[in-house]
């Protein structure tokens, strides 16, 4: 990346640093900016090859389709054989516990995604503008959502990062190479160029209409901003999905135990070095995890715009959970179990510090205190009691199966991929760790019967 040419202090900035694995295979793939656009017919030839990734056995031996152009073939042969290798820390025992505790965890899982990891990404102003100029939120939250979800199964599925048929790799590899061309595109060229000579690139005047387009004309200050997609971006992305979502648990008191919470983080840590993450921005204890975080959050606001787009973000996405709850009183509740789980400078930062009806609001209150306190002397006699479990699970459930798992908009992921999605859905039919009472109540609340395939 030609590091040497930068200014003195600057080589150990992780806003500098991309990923020159995958920035070099675009690079390589599409050639210098051009002014006139980016180049869709490469664009589109090399999404139709990548989407061949979807199991991890997929991988093995891969070789480009006939009639690729040479340099693109070599180039991705050559990225698949690097980009697969699972770092030599890579621990198989916690990856398993991992693996377990996140199907334990089930459907309060999926209420954690929307209410606590998904709000905290939009934190990042420079991660939030290049969203709101593709308009790829508040146009399209369900998509984004069913994205970030159709990688997140199969990594967290039994064998995702570790078996062949598993696909948490094959699905993270593609997002790191789109990641890559992310940068290129914002960029308009090569990486290590820009950052020899930083600079900032206006926006352009520009009809585009594709995601490519929209991204090419996007303007850049990488003075001010660092790179598009930068190490300090994505290690506080990969907080996001474990540290915010093992605090999560903690706020509605569901903590796992430490040895557990430390397999989970590892688990992603994992994932995050398959996605090109450096390993200085991984954190493999919450306590440093928090650090981390707390001071990437700080430097963001002192990068605050005056054109902030992460309300506009955060609401689409509220809006888009809100419109599957049947009640208008329980409208408000998924901003407030938000503000719960993200805290106040988090929620006042993504404009969700807007005044809540009374009545709502108060519902909220007495139904999340009355929660804890019942849990608090119900585990004196049953330890594993938790109505907060419930409650996260009956969310999470139409949450799951609304949004992710409509049969008219099946996720976009391999169909054995997408049967074994399915049938771990129908599985959370019973929380192992609750009183039948509870199942039969759960139940009561989200319609379900006991499939036929798991009766017994």
């Amino acid at each position: 990346m030609r590091r040497d040419a930068l200014e003195p202090g600057l080589v150990d900035n992780p806003a500098l640093h991309a990923d020159p694995l995958a920035d070099a295979t675009i690079a390589r793939i599409l050639g210098p900016g051009q002014p006139g656009g980016p180049d869709m017919a490469t664009i589109g030839l090399l999404n139709r090859e990548i989407a061949r990734w979807q199991l991890n056995g997929d991988l093995d031996g891969w070789r480009a389709s006939p009639g690729l152009p040479p340099d693109m073939a070599a180039a991705l042969e050559a990225y698949v054989v690097k980009a697969r290798v699972l770092p030599d820390w890579a621990d198989a025992a916690k990856i398993a516990r991992a693996e377990v505790l996140f199907m334990e965890m089930s459907m309060a899982s999926c209420t954690l995604l929307f209410c606590a990891s998904l709000p905290q990404c939009y934190i990042m102003p420079d991660l939030a503008a290049v969203l709101h100029a593709a308009g790829e939120l508040e146009q399209h939250t369900d998509y984004r959502v069913r994205a970030t979800a159709a990688m997140i199964f199969p990594v967290m599925m039994h064998g995702g990062l570790t078996a062949p048929s598993g696909g948490g790799v094959a699905q993270a590899i593609k997002v790191r190479l789109i990641h890559a061309m992310i940068r290129h595109l914002v960029l308009r060229g090569d990486v290590a160029e820009a950052l020899v000579a930083p600079r900032r690139l206006p926006r352009l005047l520009t009809q585009a209409k594709t995601m490519p387009q929209v991204l090419y004309a996007h303007g850049w200050d990488i003075d001010r901003l660092g790179l598009p997609c930068n190490q300090e971006e994505l290690g506080y992305t990969l907080l996001t999905f474990n540290y915010v979502f093992l605090q999560g648990l903690r706020r509605l008191g569901l903590r796992l135990d430490q040895g557990d919470e430390e397999a989970y983080m590892h688990a992603w840590n994992v994932l995050g070095a398959v996605l090109g993450i450096e390993r200085e921005q991984m954190t493999d204890t919450m306590a440093d995890a928090e650090r981390m975080f707390t001071a990437i959050q700080a430097q963001a606001r002192v990068l605050q715009r005056k054109d902030d787009p992460r309300p506009a973000l955060a609401g689409a996405l509220m809006a888009n959970i809100q419109r599957y709850l049947p009640l208008r009183i329980l409208k408000p509740f998924p901003v407030l179990l938000t503000r719960h789980l993200i805290g106040k400078a988090s929620s006042r930062d993504l404009g969700l510090d807007k005044r809540v009806s009374l009545l709502s609001r108060g519902l909220f209150v007495l139904v999340f205190g009355f929660i804890r306190g019942v849990d608090a002397v119900a585990r004196l006699v049953f330890p594993g009691f938790s109505i907060s479990r419930l409650v996260t699970r009956i969310l999470g459930y139409n949450l799951t199966v609304k949004l992710l798992m409509d049969e008219t908009r099946p996720l976009k992921l391999p169909d054995t991929l997408l049967g074994e999605v399915g049938d771990a859905v129908h599985a959370w039919h019973n929380d192992d760790k609750a009183p039948r009472w509870v199942n039969a109540l759960e139940r009561r609340f989200t319609g379900r019967t006991r499939p036929a395939a798991h009766q017994g």
